[in-house]
């Protein structure tokens, strides 16, 4: 159509210009004849030159326009080309593979002919069993489920009229709900089954080509067999399988919109890619190249330093030339839109094909793609967000946008601060200034006693400038009923938080050295614990008990959290930790505990009770309570034959106790400490972490375990990240499914599972089947997983050794980031070529670069506010 236009448009000018062209003859004919006839001679010669250039002169801008309109046509039709070449290279494979056909036909035995008709139906039927699993795997990349699966819609009328608005808005949320869990599954089966049905054609294949007859029969008359077969081949008939696919539905993970707010397909589309998506932002990163450049430099300088050797000028020379290449990678050109499709098809298409643009620059126009203008986006949602008074954030466990109302986060906060009696209001009064001098004023008096040095004096001193108060945000557990709300305190620059992280670096690791036959910190962990037990200790009358401490951060007192930090210590037979008295760290925490303050909704608080969470110190409080009160429960349970773990403040039991008699063990328990409320959970199965675990009749069955409010989000493929990292992803979520699930069977779902959940996050097909493919050979697994080897290989898997995180050495490794965008892909291979060539005989040559990157915002940063 457009060619067409362009056509008719050309050829509208060019009669134009021709009836200019015949008046100008005309004209110059007549003046002509008007100086024959008065006998004037002197111009008579200048005429027919006129003529002829401006003849010549049309005769060229014809030409180019003709040239532009083939060149063009010529692009419009590329496909064909590349269509017929593409069947050409099909028919000389097809000759080919025929003429090796007929030459095995002569030389082949009975055997290996009979062992050829039994491999080709299975690969014809293996490449349409393999072109419908690829083109369902893309229909749930692109969200495009089948018309048979997107047809479902279980939803009815509700008479508003008699049920309130909110009531009914609730009935519709689960109506889309129940239609989306449906779908989801239904999609997941019909992968499943493609998939299954491929490997297992695949695996037959590949049996059948090992196990191909290698010699010639004795004896064997091969001309003979050839005759036979071709009688034979006459009255074979060929199969095929297909399938057809149509419609559109909603798979991928949503977003939960509590509040109701209208959003545009843009604005649905962008919150959907979740709040770990970052899009390109080459202009972020050319901001902060100084920066990074000045930090690799003193970095650099310092290596020198270390050697006692001046730097000299290619250290210059490396920077100037590293500048260049950022430079140029931060600004790759883009195609500038020097012509639109408005134009393309207007009044002016003359002139623009006239003009100084290229033609490569207008067919790259004609075929260019709007790209999504993100940031724009973001600014719209930001504006939206704040005139609706809508409150953004990553919900607690399915970690993706939760949008609710400004009133019910306040409602609820109130709800929870008046339950807890942990906070005390200040009103509008700033405690800021007063507890930064009040924080100096006590290190100091610390340094006068020499109860610290004056280095750690300097370290934990703070400026006016460098700190802020913390402010109070929440997460919302969208997966509770009611929605209720998880606090944190975010005090990154609050002025006691470098106390904090300097006692947390003390003690965290002398806690870790104690509760090691209590305390996992993992899933793997637990089920390779829960397997060891098993095997010479469960029955049908097994048990599972899962426990949960409420609210354990904001119930422990203060004084008594600090007391138990000293119980550590004592317990350990510790005077000093790195120098520091016991009365120090003793000191240093209780202030920590006792000066937590924060800014919530425009109002000042005071945490007089439990710790901040988000505080470092708080965990490692936490932790040292719970063990000191767990201790009478993990040996009555150990002495009994059972086994007991916690993590944090979820504590697990299994034993071969009656559930009464556990129950009543529990209720003894809840005394032991008044400030510890336990929420108990017993039955034959139980979900402790993300693990499933049932006692089926005496034996151990596991899986993976996820949450109702589950929602498939990974990290998005189309997510300015490193390759490696998202490669990573695959990789990992299977090597936790064959050590989680206990039966092929289970493997085989959840492994299908995951593949849709990757799918969705528009991960390649290709690349999910050579990460899965990965964890195999990782594991030296050189033969498909079945349901006859699954035990055996699932146990190696299980047994492999976890590799231990390397020491550092700083002096012989340099950490280099810089920001991450698009066009950096090759950046890692020309820095290591640039350091080679300066610093490769240099002094500092045995120092290792190794370069990591930095991240630009993402969505989440961008558009969640931690402050009401």
């Amino acid at each position: 159509r457009l060619a067409q236009t362009t056509a008719n448009l050309v050829a509208r000018q060019l009669s134009v210009d021709r009836a200019r062209q015949t008046t100008t003859a005309g004209n110059v004919g007549t003046n002509t004849d008007d100086e024959l006839d008065t006998g004037t001679t002197g111009t008579a010669g200048a005429a027919p030159t006129t003529t002829a250039t401006t003849k010549n002169h049309v005769r060229e801008s014809v030409e180019r326009i003709e040239n532009y309109i083939l060149e063009y046509i010529h692009f419009c039709t590329q496909h064909v080309k590349k269509m017929a070449q593409t069947r050409i290279q099909l028919a000389k494979a097809q000759m080919t593979e025929f003429k090796a056909l007929e030459d095995f036909e002569q030389i082949a035995t009975p055997t290996q002919w009979n062992t050829h008709f039994l491999l080709k139906p299975k690969m014809k039927l293996w490449s349409t069993k393999n072109k419908n699993y690829q083109i369902l795997s893309k229909r749930v990349e692109l969200d495009m489920p089948p018309k048979i699966i997107d047809k479902v819609d279980f939803s009815f009328k509700i008479d508003e009229s008699i049920i309130s608005q909110d009531e009914a808005q609730a009935m519709y949320n689960q109506m889309r709900q129940i239609t989306k869990d449906f779908r989801t599954q239904a999609m997941t089966l019909y992968v499943q089954s493609a998939a299954r049905e491929n490997e297992i054609l695949s695996n037959e294949i590949k049996g059948i080509i090992e196990r191909f007859p290698q010699e010639n029969d004795d004896g064997f008359d091969a001309e003979l067999a050839s005759r036979e077969r071709n009688q034979q081949s006459r009255r074979g008939n060929n199969r095929s399988d297909s399938h057809t696919f149509a419609g559109r539905g909603f798979l991928a993970p949503a977003i939960i919109n509590e509040a109701n707010i209208q959003l545009t397909e843009e604005e649905h589309q962008l919150l959907k890619l979740g709040p770990k998506f970052i899009f390109n932002d080459p202009k972020t990163a050319a901001r902060r190249r100084t920066i990074e450049l000045a930090a690799l430099k003193r970095k650099i300088e310092k290596c020198f330093l270390r050697k006692k050797v001046s730097p000299g000028r290619p250290l210059q020379l490396f920077i100037d030339e590293l500048d260049v290449l950022l430079q140029t990678l931060h600004n790759v050109p883009t195609i500038d839109k020097i012509i639109n499709k408005d134009k393309l098809i207007g009044t002016n298409t003359i002139e623009l094909i006239n003009s100084q643009a290229s033609q490569s620059q207008i067919m790259n126009t004609v075929k260019m793609k709007k790209k999504k203008n993100y940031g724009r986006i973001v600014k719209r949602l930001k504006h939206k967000f704040k005139l609706a008074n809508v409150i953004l954030q990553k919900s607690d466990k399915s970690k993706v946008f939760h949008l609710g109302k400004v009133e019910d986060y306040r409602k609820k906060s109130k709800e929870y601060m008046e339950k807890t009696q942990a906070y005390q209001c200040l009103g509008i009064n700033d405690p800021l200034f007063e507890l930064i001098q009040r924080t100096n004023k006590y290190l100091l008096d610390l340094r006068l006693a020499k109860w610290i040095t004056q280095k750690q004096y300097e370290l934990l001193s703070i400026k006016l400038n460098e700190v802020e108060l913390a402010h109070l945000y929440y997460l919302p557990k969208a997966h509770k009923p009611g929605t209720p709300l998880r606090p944190i305190i975010s005090g990154l620059k609050h002025p006691t938080i470098k106390i904090s992280k300097f006692l947390d670096d003390l003690l965290r690791p002398l806690f870790d050295k104690m509760p090691q036959d209590t305390t996992i910190i993992s899933g793997f962990e637990l089920i390779k614990k829960l397997n060891e037990w098993s095997r010479l200790n469960m029955n049908e009358n097994t048990i599972f008990c899962t426990i949960d401490v409420i609210d354990l951060y904001t119930m422990i007192p203060q004084v008594e959290g600090v007391l138990s930090l000293k119980n550590m210590l004592d317990y350990l037979k510790l005077k000093k930790v790195s120098g520091l008295k016991i009365e120090t760290i003793i000191r240093l925490s209780r202030f920590v505990m006792q000066n937590n303050y924060f800014l919530y909704d425009g109002q000042f608080y005071h945490q007089i009770r439990g710790g901040a969470m988000g505080s470092p110190l708080t965990l490692t409080m936490a932790n040292c309570y719970m063990f000191f009160f767990e201790r009478r429960i993990a040996k009555q349970i150990k002495n009994s034959g059972g086994l007991y773990f916690r993590y944090i403040d979820d504590l697990f039991i299994m034993v071969n106790w009656p559930v009464r008699h556990l129950l009543k063990q529990i209720d003894k328990w809840k005394n032991f400490d008044e400030n510890i409320k336990l929420n108990p959970n017993i039955g034959s199965f139980a979900t402790f972490l993300d693990l499933y675990m049932e006692n089926r009749d005496g034996v151990l069955f596991t899986t993976v375990y996820q949450k109702p409010s589950y929602e498939p989000y990974y990290l998005p493929f189309n997510s300015i990240h490193p390759l490696h990292m998202k490669k990573n992803i695959p990789f990992t979520m299977l090597f936790r499914v064959i050590r989680y699930c206990s039966t092929f069977q289970t493997y085989l779902d959840e492994r299908e599972k995951l593949r849709m959940a990757l799918l969705f996050n528009k991960y390649p097909n290709k690349l999910i089947e050579e990460q899965f493919n990965n964890v195999l050979l990782k594991c030296n697994i050189d033969q498909p997983l079945t349901n006859f080897n699954y035990d055996k290989y699932r146990q190696e898997v299980m047994n492999s050794p976890i590799k231990e995180k390397a020491t550092i050495d700083y002096e012989a490794v340099m950490f280099i980031h810089f920001t991450y965008c698009s066009t950096m892909k090759t950046f890692p291979a020309k820095f290591h070529l640039l350091w080679n060539k300066y610093f490769e005989e240099s002094p500092i040559k045995e120092v290792r670069p190794i370069l990591g990157t930095r991240n630009v915002k993402n969505i989440q940063r961008r558009l969640a506010s931690n402050m009401v």
